[in-house]
């Protein structure tokens, strides 16, 4: 059952990076994302009503639950959303990996949990497989160079807002408040955030009827961020969250598998090495510290 779980995680959340792209250019980020957490919130809190699980949030609590919903469920995806639209959405996959090194970094600012030296070394070679990445276009055959720069940059924002909402998880996990009811009201607190954005646009919230769109929405909404959630956190219970996180590790792999074969990702040598350099530093961060805490995983999302 384990490994099935293991398996079930890493296949959605690599898949959920096609689901953004098919959604890329039907409508605007923001109403794209408000969808997507706007029905996983009700679907969550459905299901926690349902297993009698749902619990109202302290008040003291509520400044650091509007705060996860804006870094894990809104902002950080506006980011990551507006990055897919420029480069192939399994190399921004591969970007939002890094996550895992930023979060030993934050760890470090935000708790005084010193990073092992596999972590730092770790940091190294993402980063240079990044740089790898750039030099290489990043498989994108259309861009220009500025156009490259964008994406990248745009990925990283979203990605170091998502390990800042890593960081109020671990706050908000201190409390003693359920994950999942917090992951349920930073969604509904992210998508009412969305919403307000949208509206003050002037965006409509109205979305484009094709199958395409609707078909990334159903499994961003349904599979990414709930069933994908779910087991997730049945999989932390079963392993821990140091050997769970390697999904978010792993999952960049199917990303890339299915960006080559459907949004034509051009392969060189040097976006190889580059994927292999930040694969690789993920690796290393990961690997588990002699009496110390593992480093804190990302807790969706990926998600994608």
């Amino acid at each position: 059952m384990t490994a099935l779980l293991f398996a079930a995680v890493v296949i959605v959340w690599g898949l959920s990076w096609f689901a953004i792209h098919l959604q890329v250019g039907g409508t605007t980020s923001d109403v794209a994302i408000f969808w997507r957490f706007a029905i996983s919130s009700c679907l969550l809190g459905c299901w926690l009503a349902v297993t009698r699980k749902l619990r109202p949030p302290p008040r003291a609590l509520a400044p650091w639950l509007a705060l996860l919903g804006m870094s894990l469920f809104s902002v950080n995806f506006l980011g990551i959303y507006s990055a897919a639209s420029i480069l192939p959405s399994g190399v921004v996959s591969v970007i939002f990996s890094t996550s895992t090194i930023l979060n030993a970094a934050n760890l470090w600012i935000f708790f005084r949990q010193k990073p092992d030296i596999r972590v730092v070394a770790g940091g190294v070679l993402g980063v240079t497989g990044v740089a790898l990445l750039l030099s290489s276009g990043a498989g994108a055959t259309a861009v220009t160079r500025e156009q490259l720069l964008s994406g990248v940059a745009l990925a990283l924002v979203g990605t170091t807002i998502f390990s800042l909402g890593n960081m109020i998880t671990r706050r908000i996990a201190r409390s003693g408040f359920g994950l999942t009811n917090a992951v349920f009201y930073g969604m509904t607190f992210g998508s009412l955030l969305l919403a307000c954005d949208v509206l003050s646009l002037g965006h409509s919230l109205a979305f484009p009827l094709t199958a395409r769109w609707i078909g990334g929405l159903a499994y961003l909404s349904v599979a990414a961020s709930v069933a994908g959630f779910i087991a997730y956190m049945s999989l932390i219970h079963r392993i821990g969250a140091d050997r769970a996180a390697y999904t978010t590790i792993i999952s960049p792999v199917i990303a890339l598998g299915v960006s080559g074969f459907f949004e034509d990702l051009h392969w060189t040598p040097a976006m190889l090495g580059g994927v292999a350099l930040v694969l690789s530093g993920n690796i290393l961060a990961f690997l588990p510290r002699r009496n110390a805490s593992a480093v804190i995983a990302p807790i969706e999302v990926e998600q994608g």
